[in-house]
């Protein structure tokens, strides 16, 4: 007899079946870049965010959607799983959702910041307004100069445009930095300019600690520069601290654009912080004479791809030994707890090699306690001398008798 089904396992099972395609949710082939899969994931999640389709079910549903899709093809391990064996070998539970704060209400906003200062990795979205804005070309844009650094202070899920115009000299190699000293959370974005005059999301970097400050960098030096997506597989590293060490290099991947032309470009600032505004300095630097230091990143970066191919072996060797580690351990403890019982069972029979019993040792010494206990009462009564009451008391056997000594008997 098959075993029963409830109700929600069916509708689980049905939700299963009727899963369409990441690659069909997103509009993409499945040789696409990672940047092309973001592209399209921003276009389709600006399309159905519940900011710009109210209380349309159809939209919540194709959000959802479309978010469950992304975070599978964004994830290098995960897409690798799906394209081998389908949803099955995908673990749903564990997907990472991207949050727009905006979107999100005082409670919730309260709770998610304290589920982020206790350490729970929670990834935030760009909000759908400041993209939608830049979409329709509704956003003002200040021009930032090569090498003149602005400081400024933009609020919580809002956005400060800056274009820069990139010269023959820059095009070798342009840096463009932002760090903040009071350590608030803000993303770095590039924007492509479309044919209408919009903009459109290309390039999102996240800040990240760095010392006594919060700092994101965008590096276009002509060759591949590789990024660190440290938010990758966190909820998992964090359930597992040996993966958090094995994973760590996972979301160290290139970045799609290696180089600007000549012409203008912009940036932008996003306020990511819960609560409060962000202040930044931005910077656009021209990396043509840092020529050292453009060497010493692309050998750098050649060293920790090198130590990634390596950690994949070394987590195998090193899991075979914890498994070895784990079981000798048990072993140990087994052992340890037999030897003290059979030295417990040694002491007791030692202790039974007696002539009195147990019982009658101890029943004599509460004899022998009591014994002298009335010997000492016995002894303090002696001791006491009778009292003057004592002495005019007279018993009932004391008959006085009257005898004349003078008359013979």
């Amino acid at each position: 007899m098959p075993p029963h089904r409830s109700k929600s396992e069916k509708n689980d099972g049905m939700a299963k079946h009727l899963r369409r395609d990441p690659y069909e949710v997103l509009g993409v082939l499945r040789n696409s870049t990672d940047q092309e899969i973001k592209s399209a994931y921003r276009k389709m999640a600006l399309k159905y965010h519940p900011d710009k389709n109210g209380n349309d079910p159809v939209a919540a549903d194709m959000f959802k959607e479309v978010t469950f899709s992304y975070n599978i093809l964004s994830d290098p391990d995960k897409r690798r799983q799906y394209d081998t064996a389908g949803f099955e070998a995908v673990e749903a539970d564990n997907q990472e959702l991207e949050l727009d704060l905006s979107s999100l209400g005082a409670v919730n906003t309260i709770f998610a910041a304290l589920f982020s200062k206790l350490g729970v990795p929670i990834k935030t979205t760009v909000s759908a307004t400041v993209l939608e804005e830049a979409l329709n070309g509704a956003v003002n844009i200040r021009p930032l100069q090569l090498g003149q650094p602005i400081s400024r202070k933009v609020e919580k899920q809002c956005a400060h445009f800056y274009s820069v115009t990139i010269t023959e000299e820059a095009r070798d190699g342009f840096v463009c930095r932002v760090q903040s000293s009071d350590k608030s959370k803000f993303k770095l974005l590039y924007f492509e300019l479309e044919e209408n005059g919009g903009l459109s999301l290309a390039l999102q970097e996240d800040s990240a600690k760095t010392g006594k400050v919060t700092s994101a960098g965008m590096y276009f030096l002509g060759f591949p520069v590789y990024c660190l997506d440290q938010t990758t597989n966190s909820v998992a590293a964090a359930k597992d601290p040996d993966a958090a060490f094995f994973k760590k290099l996972d979301g160290f991947q290139p970045c799609e654009i290696t180089e600007l032309k000549p012409g203008k470009h912009v940036f932008a600032v996003y306020g990511d912080n819960f609560f409060k505004s962000v202040s930044y300095t931005i910077e656009a630097i021209c990396a043509a004479p840092f020529i050292e230091e453009k060497e010493n990143l692309r050998a750098v970066e050649a060293e920790i791809l090198s130590k990634r191919a390596e950690l994949s072996k070394f987590e195998t060797e090193y899991r075979e030994v914890l498994a070895q580690f784990t079981e000798m351990t048990g072993r140990y403890t087994k052992e340890m707890q037999e030897i003290d019982e059979l030295l417990k069972q040694r002491n007791e029979i030692h202790a039974s090699y007696t002539t009195i019993p147990l019982i009658k040792r101890s029943s004599s010494r509460k004899k022998s306690k009591a014994a002298s206990k009335e010997a000492k009462e016995d002894g303090e009564a002696r001791d006491r001398k009778p009292s003057t009451r004592d002495r005019t008391k007279k018993k009932w056997y004391n008959i006085p008798l009257k005898v004349d000594k003078r008359k013979p008997c």
